[in-house]
């Protein structure tokens, strides 16, 4: 299918055939008919994109910080290869479509209805999207899809109204007349309240007219005083603010023009300096309207499809969507007039040089797109080889993310490893991967990476709740797979994955890449050399993550499953033994997911005993990892695998490291194991035993008591058996 990207380095535009997307497990399929190009929204991520590293740094502070970030806690390489992968990557661009459903997995809609969907990343500017089920409403009889196209910029006016919390006769202002101000002007009017616009551009003021204002006046502070006068001198009642500019000067003109306790609502991007004296003498209430209305940003309702309860939130973002196209319906609001513009789809970078270059006047400007738009889920960027070089491995990838292409990727290709296909679950995002490292195909259907005859080994780095799928699929199909850890997030999936090694055998390798780290290899040398039990002290300073990352949605497994199983792999490899029974308790924190900052303790086979910390309130200061290990009298100190010191009595020496943590060595030592056709370099019994060690960790922070980490699986055996 063909969608519409830019190039995140150059901010160039262009239409390019990607791979069509799967239908989200909690949504809907839909074939775009037309979407809605946001002339503010978007303007600014064009211009934004096309400008240099510099003014890029200078205007978004919070990304270089973020990249600092990066190189304190994963180093400079790892962070390197992230950033040249986003700079070589697309951007999907849009948030508007309208369209038909062509498959459905939600109850509430079927193929072949109408439909408008919403959201950046969903209802993109491509042939083909897939939209969570609250980001999708039916159209109703007698409005266009062409009107349609309209319903998410018409939500985002909505929510403005809403909080602007008007009342029938009131006098409202509009600061922006733009396409989000035109919609505002014509909701307002049917809220029963007297608008008046104020605009920068004179161009636009008839049209505002026609719409509903009353009065039209410049940026000025002279139509300030204007407007004052327009609301009999007492001032707006409210001022809702549309625009978008980086100025102050928006918001002083609405201070300016409310009446005292009026209300100010801030719907555009606009500069929010406020001056203290004006807004405290007039005692006025400033509001923000969050995109479309209650659930934007929120994953448990956009991602994850959990409604508000209506007797609590009367009008969320899909609710607000419905009665947007109710209003279209019943002719309150019009769309025909703000359509300045159309392009065919293919014609789409002409549509945003008119909105960059600013030559004329551009408010809604509409995609088109053909009624029989192929499908296919796969896409070749090049041709195949005619016959593969022997012992060459042909590598197949199923999720490859920033991890992935900044730790995984570049390995194998300094091992020659040959890149055939690779599966993403965006269409824009395979078709960058796949274009940067050079792999024959693109897909969006992993299963179709695992199953193709051309790929002899699989590389699976998904979301936590896909990995034993991929796992057993490679298996059932004969191929030696890498899966990230975690290997799996629950005692089912593991046992699947049980019962596939049984009945077909293969190889499997999980990336617990630290047990391959110089300073882990360095310290199980220098503590192997007496055959005491260990006492080992592994300490992380996680850190908390921001609300919404995926690995706190409970469908993904959770950061203990997730995330601390690394640890404890690596009191696996030290000891050389196998975990048997865990004990846990958690540091109750406000806000903080259930068991996110624990600490536990676990007995191993040979006496040793593992206490892990793993934290969630540290400094960011401190460093991530630490690990200590006594063992014999030897004693050796690991920080954040830069710096180990090691002790025998009183004598004392230390070796630095680059503070990588061993995602080469591991991807060498995967990739030579397959050429020698050798065992896989983690045994079995230990990635089985790390996880159901992540198991009994969580079983003993709900109850409070020792675990045994066999008994947590003895279910498998049973099944087995049986």
């Amino acid at each position: 299918m063909l969608q519409v990207v830019q190039h995140q380095r150059t901010g160039d535009i262009a239409v390019v055939e990607v791979p069509a997307p799967e239908c989200l497990p909690e949504g809907v399929k839909v074939r775009t008919a037309f979407s809605l190009i946001s002339a503010g929204t978007e303007r600014t991520s064009v211009a934004t994109a096309r400008a240099s590293l510099v003014r890029k740094a200078l205007e978004r502070p919070d990304l270089v910080r973020l990249v600092w970030q990066s190189i304190q806690r994963e180093g400079l390489s790892a962070t390197v290869e992230k950033v040249r992968a986003r700079l070589a990557a697309y951007r999907a661009l849009g948030y508007s479509v309208a369209g038909v459903v062509v498959e459905s997995r939600v109850p509430e809609f079927s193929p072949g209805d109408r439909v408008a969907c919403a959201g950046a990343g969903y209802a993109v500017h491509a042939e083909y999207v897939t939209v969570p089920r609250r980001l999708v409403v039916r159209v109703p009889e007698g409005v266009s899809l062409e009107a349609a196209a309209y319903t998410t910029l018409g939500a985002i006016a909505l929510n403005g109204v809403r909080q602007a919390d008007v009342r029938i006769g009131e006098r409202v202002v509009v600061i922006g007349l733009g396409l989000l101000g035109l919609l505002t002007v014509q909701l307002l009017r049917a809220a029963g309240c007297r608008v008046a616009g104020m605009d920068r551009d004179p161009a636009t003021f008839a049209l505002a007219q026609q719409l509903g204002c009353e009065l039209v006046v410049p940026n000025t502070w002279e139509a300030v005083a204007e407007l004052q006068a327009w609301a009999q001198a007492i001032g707006a009642d409210a001022v809702i603010l549309t625009a978008g500019t980086p100025s102050n000067e928006p918001l002083e003109y609405a201070i300016g023009m409310a009446r005292k306790r009026g209300r100010l609502v801030v719907v555009g991007a606009v500069g929010m300096n406020i001056p203290r004296q004006p807004f405290y003498e007039k005692e006025l209430e400033l509001r923000i309207a969050t995109g479309y209305g209650p659930g934007r940003y929120d994953p448990s309702y956009e991602e994850q499809g959990h409604d508000y309860p209506i007797a609590y939130v009367r009008w969320t973002e899909q609710r607000n969507m419905e009665a947007f196209l109710q209003l279209v319906a019943a002719g309150s609001v019009r769309t025909e007039p703000l359509t300045t513009h159309r392009f065919p789809l293919d014609r789409a970078p002409e549509a945003y040089e008119l909105l960059v270059r600013g030559r004329e006047r551009a408010i809604g400007i509409l995609l088109e797109y053909p009624t029989a738009a192929p499908e296919s889920q796969t896409i070749q960027l090049r041709k195949r080889r005619a016959q593969h070089a022997s012992g060459v491995l042909r590598l197949g990838v199923v999720g490859a993310g920033s991890f992935a292409q900044a730790h995984l990727l570049p390995a194998l290709k300094e091992l020659g490893v040959a890149f055939v296909g690779v599966a993403n679950a965006t269409p824009v995002s395979a078709r960058s991967v796949a274009e940067r490292y050079g792999f024959a195909w693109a897909t969006t259907d992993g299963d179709a990476v695992v199953d193709s005859p051309e790929v002899d080994v699989v590389l699976c780095a998904t979301r936590h709740d896909t990995h034993a799928h991929y796992v057993v699929r490679a298996l059932q199909a004969g191929k030696p797979i890498f899966v990230e850890k975690p290997l799996a997030i629950t005692p089912a999936q593991l046992r699947d994955i049980e019962h596939a090694l049984v009945r077909y055998g293969g190889m499997l390798m999980v990336g617990f890449n630290r047990r391959f780290s110089r300073p882990l290899q360095d310290i199980k040398a220098f503590v192997r050399e007496t055959a005491a039990p260990m006492s080992i002290l592994y300490r992380v300073n996680a850190g908390p993550l921001g609300a919404g990352h995926w690995l706190l949605d409970p469908r993904q497994g959770g950061r203990i499953v997730g995330e601390a199983c690394h640890f404890i792999d690596c009191m696996v490899f030290l000891t050389d033994s196998l975990p048997v029974a865990v004990s846990a308790t958690a540091v109750s924190l406000p806000g903080a997911e259930a068991g996110e900052c624990i600490s536990a303790l676990l007995r191993f086979r040979d006496g040793s005993v593992g206490t892990l910390l793993y934290l969630t309130q540290g400094a960011l200061g401190l460093g991530k990892e630490f690990c200590e290990v006594f063992a014999g009298g030897r004693v050796a100190r690991m920080e954040d695998f830069r710096r180990v010191e090691f002790l025998v009595g009183r004598r004392r020496s230390v070796r630095r490291y680059d503070g990588t943590k061993g995602h080469r060595e591991e991807m060498r030592a995967f990739v030579e194991a397959l050429r020698a056709g050798a065992p896989a370099p983690i045994p079995y019994e230990q990635l089985r035993a790390v996880t159901a060690a992540t198991f009994a960790l969580q079983e003993a922070l709900r109850t409070g008591r020792w675990v045994d980490v066999e008994a947590v699986l003895a279910p498998s055996w049973n099944e087995q058996s049986s």
